[in-house]
């Protein structure tokens, strides 16, 4: 099964819902652990990433400014 790609800013589904009734988070935080952050109520949650790979569905919206690096140039 292949991994699913995701990064800081990108707004992921989960497979069970949020106690407020949305299953939408935003990654806020990447390391050992993900913070993910509700998007319906804002409260936020320190996931291990093992937990967090297992209970993500899918990516809903990739973060635009995550890929692009300063790649203005002057003349």
């Amino acid at each position: 099964m292949e991994r699913k790609q995701y990064q800081l800013g990108d707004i992921v589904q989960m497979k069970k819902p949020h106690p407020c009734g949305t299953n939408e988070m935003e990654i806020i935080r990447m390391g050992m652990d993900i913070r993910i952050k509700c998007v319906g109520c804002k409260h936020s949650v320190l996931v291990p990433r093992t937990k967090f790979e297992s209970k993500l569905k899918k990516v809903l919206r990739s973060n635009p400014q995550a890929g692009e690096g300063n790649t203005n140039e002057s003349d």
